[in-house]
């Protein structure tokens, strides 16, 4: 039975089933089916507006690159990334795609949300920097000190072994947490390092091809499945979900395989094992977006770039909520705190992908883009995100969701 089941299990592993599911409740949603949520598209006009504003303020040429971790590096116009590995001595293009790979998989596993009180303060320009900005320019320093390496004179990499026995306190120090700088589900962030490191230690096959086993093995993975030097972007996800799956905490599993960030709806329907499933992926897609540019530099070409999703994460689908093109349908809903696995949320993250592949359309109309030359990978950086931390400023002072989840810091 379970050999029966895998197939419709992996294929919930896909981009594809994100966007189809996801398409699925937003039609559902149009009909007026939905429990918790109903969707009034005349008001995306101005939500496309609203991402062309800020789109034009961070990027005035309109040359905008993709949603990534490595946008998180640039400080203060300084790209910390880049100056730190130009600077160093690559025998050849791939040793740095795997130090890329080895810093975006442990720098987008430790990105889940901080919080609105945590700040982390940055010794070359003495500036305190909160959430996403502030974890990425910590777990940059973290890499860069060789915090994960085994050589010290080797410090960007990030060693299984090292990264399977990484102590609680290594990180609390590093990210520099205090009663008075609390950082929300940093056990979580940790367990989840563990995790990677002995699943990459046990996978030496996948991991360890040309080196000992490290996270960025995956890069020699997915090039010795490139053909004629192309990738499809899709193909990233595939290898993130297939390869790092298991190391998800307590999600839910079909013929053995986890499904990774993957919820239940009774709403959505299908004619095998998977009916009731919504697959969204966030945090696998958000590091599918982040190897792009590895990818690129190694020589490779990265086809399909809109294969992938938008990302189902608060930020994006609070600019739906706060704009009001989704409306609760019990305002008190609004108060409440509400479980990463209740229908409410998984209708909230389910209509943001949806709505953003339409707003993309849009915001390309507006501009007069094709997918090709404006993908969604850049409408999300353009975009989206600032788009929907900027509402949540402008209604809420301290730019909390406009709704409230329980996260343990491995969703969102």
């Amino acid at each position: 039975m379970a050999d029966a089941l895998e197939l419709p299990a992996r294929s919930l592993l896909r981009a594809a089933a994100v966007r189809a599911r996801a398409g699925e409740m937003f039609e559902i949603g149009l009909n007026d089916g939905l429990t918790h949520f109903t969707i009034d598209l005349d008001r995306m006009d101005r939500v496309a507006d609203a991402v062309l504003a800020v789109t034009r303020e961070a990027y005035p040429t309109l040359e905008i690159p993709f949603h990534a971790r490595w946008r998180h590096f640039v400080l203060g116009g300084v790209d910390r990334w880049a100056r730190l590995a130009d600077a160093a001595p690559w025998p050849h293009r791939a040793a740095r795609a795997r130090a890329e790979f080895d810093l975006a998989i442990v720098s987008v596993l430790l990105d889940a949300g901080a919080g609105a009180a945590w700040r982390y303060r940055d010794a070359v320009t003495g500036r305190s920097i909160g959430r996403s900005e502030g974890l990425a320019i910590a777990s940059l320093d973290m890499f860069a000190s060789g915090l994960f390496s085994r050589d010290p004179r080797a410090p960007f990499r990030a060693d299984a072994d090292i990264l399977a026995k990484l102590p609680l306190a290594s990180l609390t120090s590093a990210f520099q947490l205090s009663d008075a700088n609390p950082l929300l589900g940093l056990e979580g962030r940790t367990d989840l390092l563990r995790r990677l490191g002995k699943l990459v230690t046990e996978r030496a096959d996948v991991f360890g091809a040309h080196d000992t086993p490290r996270p960025g093995g995956l890069f020699d993975h997915i090039a010795a499945r490139a053909k004629g030097g192309a990738v499809p972007a899709p193909a990233i996800l595939s290898a993130v979900l297939n390869q790092l799956g298991p190391i998800w905490p307590s999600r839910l599993e079909l013929a053995g395989i986890p499904l990774g960030d993957c919820w239940r709806h009774p709403a959505i329907k299908a004619s095998d094992a998977t009916s009731g499933l919504v697959p969204l992926h966030k945090l696998s897609q958000w590091l599918s977006y982040s190897l792009i540019e590895p990818l690129q530099r190694a020589g490779f070409d990265v086809t399909d770039i809109d294969g992938l999703t938008g990302l189902a994460e608060y930020r994006n689908g609070g600019l739906f909520v706060d704009h009001e093109v989704l409306r609760l349908r019990d305002a008190a809903d609004a108060e409440r705190a509400h479980a990463v696995d209740s229908l409410l949320v998984v209708e909230w993250r389910a209509l943001t992908v949806a709505l953003l592949d339409r707003l993309a359309e849009l915001v390309r109309a507006k501009l007069g883009r094709t997918p090709e030359t404006l993908p969604l990978a850049s409408i999300l950086e353009g975009g989206t995100w600032a788009a929907g931390r900027a509402i949540a400023f402008a209604r809420r002072p301290d730019g909390s969701p406009p709704l409230k989840v329980i996260s343990d810091g491995t969703v969102f």
